[in-house]
């Protein structure tokens, strides 16, 4: 149940982490994250981003990412451990390729680059090129320029071109001169139509800057006038609350002046009616009493004579009834695993009952398979346990083994590990029967690896097992 030391966890919130609270910090910030397990040596041996990152962190488990999604992660990551990229979806090229310059992975950089520059075409030149603004990628500037050169009679009034940058024109031109072409005359009516545009640009940009400034102003103006506003009303609505609060205590008081005025008259009448009661309870009492003493010394000595006679028949009682109930929990015990062709004795009986310690459990026992009656079969076994809760596994094998496990949770149809704390395992005999029942339980700290569950096996308790078994009861609880 050992996990492997090389695993870690990676998780999509901020990249540096200095600690294990920092990492707590962001799990409570970030409810909404996906966990992928890798491996710490694969990751680092691959990818130098890993390398340097994993360096000094060999305290560290996690490794928190926000910048991409499961699945360009899963993608990455497959091309990390097996080399595999899928290029099916021709939208996320761009992304491929930020996500191998942001992990360092050189080679798959070009290949992404060469994927991207053959799929750029006349349709879409210009989305790479403006997406590659980030990406800086050489390969991916040239491909679009080739088709800006080529097709330029007929981009010439496009918006898009008027959308390039400075730095763009610029090595557009210098595209140009490396290939030795001359410049045409339609360029150049390009280039002054450009300038034209970067120019009303800016004085568009500077007429919105004034603009903006001139309504900042006139709001801030405005929220003083309504603050001045404000205050006066708050002070107004203040004076008028005074003189509500003085007027209500006003009413209070003089209504609590005629309530308890009420009381006082009230009271005087209850205590003059409860003096004259309680003078004529006495007396009633006092004549009950006497008759009652009289009844008390008769109804005693009748009480002592009886008492002596049930304590008698008590004792006998209780002695015939301590031996009936021995014999029935041996029966009880040995009823429910009637049906087993395992558990015969009482002792091991009793001994799953105090090991499993649940009453419930055994009154509602079902057998859910027998090996000897179903076959050694997992699908028989599965269809028979699979998510029927509480298990009980009881095991003889050909040498006359008896052992088993037991389990809270469960098989519950998920392939994998199942986290169950009070799961167990036990020795009920041996070849040789020198050894007692002995019960036991799970390591601190590996309750993630108590039971496992796979369609092609039977039931595996921990890590191991082996299929030297004769006879198999399985029961569960309904």
């Amino acid at each position: 149940m050992d996990n492997n030391n090389d695993n870690n966890q990676i998780q999509n919130a901020k990249p540096k982490i200095k600690n294990e609270n920092e990492m707590k910090n962001l799990e409570k910030k970030e409810p909404n994250t996906f966990e992928i397990k890798v491996h710490k040596s694969i990751l680092s041996s691959r990818s130098p981003f890993f390398n340097e990152f994993l360096r000094d962190r060999d305290q560290i488990n996690k490794i928190f990412l926000n910048q991409f999604n499961k699945k360009e992660m899963e993608s990455i990551l497959s091309y990390i451990y097996y080399g595999n990229i899928s290029f099916d979806n021709q939208e996320n090229l761009i992304q491929l390729l930020e996500i191998s310059i942001y992990f360092k992975l050189n080679l798959l950089k070009e290949i992404i680059q060469k994927k991207i520059s053959n799929s750029i075409n006349y349709s879409n030149f210009f989305q790479f090129l403006f997406q590659n603004r980030n990406l800086n990628s050489n390969e991916i500037e040239i491909k679009c320029f080739e088709l800006i050169n080529q097709n330029f009679s007929q981009i010439q009034n496009n918006e898009n071109l008027f959308n390039l940058t400075k730095e763009e024109i610029i090595k557009f031109i210098q595209f140009k001169q490396e290939k030795k072409e001359i410049f045409q005359f339609d360029f150049f009516q390009f280039l002054d139509n450009w300038i034209e545009k970067r120019i009303r640009k800016k004085k568009i940009q500077a007429k919105i800057k004034e603009n903006d400034k001139k309504i900042k102003l006139f709001e801030s103006e405005n929220q003083n006038l309504k603050q001045e506003n404000q205050k006066k009303e708050i002070e107004i609505e203040k004076k008028d609350k005074i003189l509500k609060q003085k007027d209500e205590e006003i009413q209070n008081l003089k209504l609590s002046f005629e309530k308890e005025i009420e009381k006082e008259k009230q009271k005087i009448k209850e205590n003059q009616k409860e003096e004259s009661n309680q003078n004529e309870n006495q007396n009633q009492i006092q004549i009950q009493n006497e008759n009652e003493n009289q009844n008390q010394n008769q109804n005693q000595n009748q009480n002592e004579n009886e008492n002596e006679n049930e304590n008698q028949n008590q004792n006998q009682n209780q002695n015939e009834n301590e031996n009936e109930n021995e014999n029935q929990n041996q029966n009880k015990l040995l009823k429910i695993f009637s049906d087993s062709e395992i558990i015969t004795e009482n002792e091991y009986a009793k001994k799953l009952q105090e090991w499993i310690n649940n009453n419930d459990f055994f009154s509602k026992m079902k057998k859910g398979f027998s090996a000897k009656r179903d076959g050694f079969n997992s699908k028989n076994w599965h269809k028979a346990v699979d998510g029927k809760g509480k298990t009980l596994v009881i095991i003889k094998t050909k040498d006359n083994f008896i052992f088993g496990g037991f389990t809270q949770v469960g098989f519950n149809g998920n392939k994998g590990r199942i986290n169950d704390s009070n799961a167990f395992i036990f020795s009920l005999r041996n070849d040789k029967g020198d050894r007692k029942p002995e019960k036991f339980t799970i390591k601190q700290g590996k309750e993630g690896n108590a039971i496992y569950y796979n369609l092609s096996y039977g039931p595996i308790f921990g890590c191991k097992y082996k299929s030297y078994f004769y006879l198999i009861n399985i029961y569960y609880y309904n």
